[in-house]
């Protein structure tokens, strides 16, 4: 056995018996009655303690810990596929007519993209008045290679159900989603003329509901642990260099992400929703944590469903519909916020001056590419990439900002998930489907709370 090798075993052995101490503290705290939400932030806390210890000590690596959220991770995509299709089809089945269906439908895609619509504005104001990218002279890697933009005929075949087996298994969320929206039409059309024929189809559908939901309770009581690992492996990662280098762009997009966080969120939660916003934004907590360190939207989905079930009190067919749609083309940080950054970013480091023209088109192609990339690998870079084309601005950009992507890309995820969950309760609130009096009472479900 080489020294190479045994110095791998070594340092993955420091970092396992640390992941061990660390899993052992959070259990205790959680047979000490620790709520749920206090365990995250510690987690989330030592994470980043154990990050930088690492990231500063070249003798040490964290792939002892990172596999713990990888397994996390794995988990949870595990109950994506089915949750999606199972969710989606008692949601729609449920509904009394089709009419309904189109109201809801419409409700939400406009809450989508408006809400993308400011998300843009924001992030182009925000990026003028910081100028990210002022004074940085960068090299393009020899590597770099622009992503493809799929044509619109692409697009569309992509979100086309050709094979549902196939979709599922190489885990294609919005055909999925889209086979499963015809076969609930279809048991809605079934059952209006016959109610009897889909009654056992409908009563293993919601037996089928309730055994996710059981399995979505085991997986996030794992979360304050996987946070841990994976807030440890990102800190680990990156170095100040990296941050002092692009600092700007990360400063631009953090402020640029919370005030539409705030602002945004909070302002139609609390005018629109007329509901606390401190105290919505405190029942939403888990999926804010569980989003921002696993930069996943279909990873969030599945405690983001308990968040708005059992903690915003929204009906869960309500819940069921908009909150599967929303993983897959709700992208208010990644379709807005985002590529206005880049752009201006882009053009501030190439010496390229935009028009006004350009920051309308900029905004409009940002909430057009928002709907047209949902399904695509990678939305965010695609999105990005359709606005910088639209805009004439070198691809070049993305490649700079590569390196800071990901610490930026859990804020963008926050903002998704929450932007879902904001959309959920104002559509439920405008049918009827908020249930008011258990959202400003202060006795949640279990789910979230309990200790394991």
């Amino acid at each position: 056995m080489n020294n190479n090798l045994l110095s791998a075993i070594e340092t993955n052995w420091y970092s396992f018996i640390v992941s061990v101490f660390v899993f052992a503290l959070l259990y205790f705290l959680a047979r000490k009655r620790v709520s749920f939400g206090t365990r995250v932030i510690i987690g989330l806390g030592i994470g980043l303690l154990v990050g930088i210890l690492f990231q500063n000590l070249d003798s040490l690596d964290t792939k002892g810990i990172t596999t713990f959220g990888k397994i996390y991770i794995s988990l949870i995509q595990m109950l994506v596929i089915p949750l999606v299709f199972v969710l989606v089809l008692n949601s729609i089945a449920s509904l009394t007519s089709l009419d309904y269906l189109r109201k809801i439908g419409f409700k939400t895609f406009a809450w989508f993209l408006g809400t993308t619509a400011i998300a843009s504005i924001i992030g182009l104001s925000v990026s003028l008045l910081f100028n990210p990218g002022h004074g940085i002279q960068q090299v393009v890697p020899e590597d770099f290679k622009a992503r493809v933009i799929p044509t619109f005929s692409e697009v569309i075949l992509a979100l086309v159900p050709s094979n549902p087996i196939n979709e599922a298994a190489t885990g294609k969320v919005v055909p999925l989603l889209i086979f499963a929206i015809f076969i609930a039409v279809a048991i809605i059309k079934v059952g209006s003329k016959n109610a009897e024929a889909v009654k056992p189809v409908l009563n293993l559908i919601q037996s089928l509901t309730l055994v996710l939901h059981q399995v979505v309770k085991f997986i996030i009581r794992l979360t304050p642990y996987g946070v841990f690992a994976l807030i440890a492996g990102i800190t680990a990662r990156y170095g100040w260099e990296t941050l002092q280098e692009l600092g700007s762009v990360i400063i631009t997009s953090y402020i640029a992400l919370i005030l539409h966080f705030i602002l945004v969120f909070g302002g139609l939660v609390f005018f629109v929703a007329k509901v606390n916003p401190i105290k919505f934004f405190r029942k939403i907590y888990p999926t804010v944590a569980v989003a921002f360190t696993t930069r996943s939207s279909y990873a969030t989905l599945p405690i983001n469903l308990e968040v708005i079930t059992k903690r915003l009190h929204v009906s869960p067919r309500i819940a069921s519909f908009v909150a599967p749609l929303g993983a897959s083309v709700n992208f208010n940080g990644c379709g807005g916020v985002w590529p206005a950054v880049v752009a201006v970013f882009t053009a501030q480091v190439f010496n390229i001056t935009l028009s006004w023209t350009d920051y309308i088109v900029l905004v409009l192609v940002s909430v057009i590419s928002s709907i047209g990339v949902a399904g695509v690998p990678g939305p965010a870079v695609i999105s990005t990439t359709v606005v910088l084309t639209a805009l004439g601005l070198p691809l070049e950009g993305i490649a700079i900002v590569a390196g800071v992507e990901a610490l930026i890309d859990m804020a963008r995820t926050a903002v998704n998930a929450t932007g879902t969950a904001v959309t959920a309760l104002l559509v439920a609130n405008s049918e009827g489907e908020f249930d008011r009096e258990a959202f400003n009472s202060n006795e949640d479900e279990e789910l979230l709370t309990n200790a394991i």
